[in-house]
């Protein structure tokens, strides 16, 4: 139904039509006219205002992440649209799927310096899908549907459209969201089927292989294929392994589960990897973290590579047969062509890397003091077996949380994996909590990364968020040390941190929070959070501790650092 109506009306009538219930943003004044005509839809779709631009792009990443549904953020022009660009950065290079709305001054002042002006598409246009700058009142409508489009389809990313503030305040008439068409000729929707000749050469290779391994990637729960991801497994009898961002797509419990490889991946993983005949990579991008160094990286082995993006084929390692398509389609057409089959020596010898990896890499280290593997093991027991949304910072905490915290289902897991950003957890957990509604949504940041984004704390309270917080303070940046401990001669240049008290910061927010610096206070602790009707924070005070195994950065999976192993009472002797 065609309709007469402001540029600002469009903007909001565009989202309600796309499905968005919740958006976060801050207003400014060449986006002011959108937040104006804001009252007239407050009850179709909730505005949180934030305290920075960047936890914005953080909430609608997490949001996304979360619900599988795409995030929106709004910010104004110049210093505000700027503010965004950490969090657009972290969504591309991660595949959530963003539309960013930002205003921008009057098509007369472009290029001219304005007051608060800046080319926000150029700076957008190495970290985003695509992008739209919009300076004609007939444009917006189709932008924004294509924004939608882009950013849910084919390889989900961030899409950026910034509309000038005249177009905003421009009368249209005869406005008819639905009836605009998207025509994109060229683009890669999200339904493409591989090739069929692609299909049966990955099957003959998988059904001749003596020591396959699966590499799950986030490529799997982005095109929902779990379920068949699984039945390969089971049919082929392959033990599956996972990208940091794949985590969840195949159960940690399940017995084919070989948990994660890379830097700080199992051990028993690694080595698993790199003794493999044939390697099926499915929506995974096969990058520097996972494989190490790129030619030393599963030297034995013939790749099956699938992926949606062509992109990504040979980008880093030579691909002996690559499947372009969707993962879901992929899968479904392969299945009937896989052989049941059993490779015992093969899941025996992993066993045995398997055992060998856990008398070194045990959970407590002999120790009674507090350390974070202890506390993540805890969070999982204590919210029966993982029934929980964790969102993790960038550092020691991550790894521990991916080594420690057994994950059984999709989505399960939220953090920035390609571009590694801290101050992710917070912002992007409230965004994952505010789309999961009253499901368990818990945060674990370093007390580097947290004090970078803790000024939402103020989003937390007035929305009143019910997330838990957890931050692993001891006092350094952790990871960053660690390198300095390995490479640099413990040369601590810039890593000791001077820590707020972080019970008080949460407390001046009216958030209840507690200290945490014993074993025995953990379980209590914990619990009391998720007795408490709304946000909490825990300050958990650990001491400086390595995480292992470590693969040095440009080094292959086979260099990995490891723990010492404990010792015996009979070395003690």
């Amino acid at each position: 139904m065609s309709r007469t109506v402001f540029g600002a009306q469009i903007i909001w009538e565009a989202l309600i039509a796309e499905g968005v219930d919740v958006c976060f943003g801050m207003p400014g004044g060449a986006i002011l006219p959108t937040y104006d005509a804001l009252a007239k839809y407050e009850y179709q779709i909730h505005h949180v205002l934030v305290t920075h631009e960047q936890g914005a792009s953080h909430m609608a990443d997490g949001y996304a992440r979360a619900t599988g549904r795409v995030g929106v953020c709004i910010a104004t022009s110049g210093p505000g649209a700027i503010n965004l660009m950490t969090g657009l950065a972290t969504a591309q290079m991660d595949s959530v799927p963003i539309v960013a709305i930002t205003g921008q001054v009057p098509v007369s002042l472009l290029g001219k310096d304005g007051f608060q002006e800046a080319d926000i598409q150029g700076v957008s246009l190495p970290i985003t899908k695509h992008n739209y700058l919009v300076t004609n009142i007939e444009e917006l409508g189709p932008a924004i549907k294509e924004a939608f489009y882009i950013a849910r389809t084919g390889r989900p990313g961030p899409v950026l459209v910034d509309v000038t503030k005249d177009v905003q305040q421009t009368l249209m008439e005869g406005f008819d969201y639905d009836a605009i068409e998207v025509n994109l000729p060229g683009y890669i929707s999200n339904k493409m089927e591989a090739d069929p000749k692609d299909i049966a050469r990955a099957a003959r290779l998988i059904n001749e292989s003596e020591r396959p391994v699966i590499v799950a990637g986030q490529g799997v729960s982005i095109a929902h294929a779990e379920a068949e991801l699984r039945v390969l497994a089971e049919k082929a009898n392959i033990p599956v392994a996972t990208s940091l961002l794949g985590i969840g797509t195949f159960p940690t419990t399940h017995p084919l589960s070989i948990s994660w490889g890379g830097m700080h991946g199992e051990a028993y993983c690694n080595h698993a990897l790199q003794e493999c005949d044939v390697l099926i990579a499915v929506g995974a991008r096969l990058d520097d973290r996972l494989t190490g160094k790129f030619d030393t990286f599963a030297p034995k082995a013939r790749i099956v590579h699938f992926d949606i993006d062509p992109a990504e084929m040979g980008k880093n390692l030579t691909i002996d047969t690559p499947v372009v398509g969707d993962a879901l389609l992929s899968l479904r057409s392969l299945l009937p062509q896989i052989e049941s089959t059993s490779h015992p020596d093969w899941l025996e010898q992993i066993e045995e890397w398997k055992r060998d990896s856990k008398e070194i890499d045990i959970l407590e280290q002999e120790t009674d003091d507090l350390n974070a593997p202890f506390i993540v093991r805890s969070l999982w027991h204590m919210t029966n077996g993982g029934d929980a949304t964790i969102v993790t910072d960038v550092g020691q905490h991550q790894m521990w949380e991916a080594q420690y915290f057994n994950h059984t289902k999709k989505r399960s897991l939220l953090t920035s994996g390609g571009l590694g950003t801290m101050g992710y957890a917070l912002p992007a957990a409230i965004g994952a909590q505010m789309g999961l509604k009253s499901e368990e949504v818990w945060v674990m940041a370093g007390d580097g990364g947290f004090q970078m984004t803790m000024i939402e704390l103020k989003t937390v309270r007035e929305q009143n968020v019910p997330v838990k917080i957890t931050i692993i303070n001891n006092s350094f940046l952790g990871m960053v040390q660690q390198w300095q401990d390995v490479f640099y001669e413990k040369r601590y240049s810039g890593t000791p941190l001077m820590n707020p008290d972080f019970v008080k910061i949460a407390e001046a927010y009216g958030i209840p929070a507690r200290m945490v610096d014993k074993k025995e206070d953990v379980e209590d602790a914990i619990r009391e959070a998720q007795e408490t009707d709304g946000p909490f924070l825990i300050e958990f005070r650990v001491p400086t501790e390595h995480v292992y195994p470590m693969v040095p950065a440009g080094k292959s999976n086979s260099e990995m650092i490891r723990r010492k192993r404990p010792l015996l009472p009979t070395d003690e002797e």
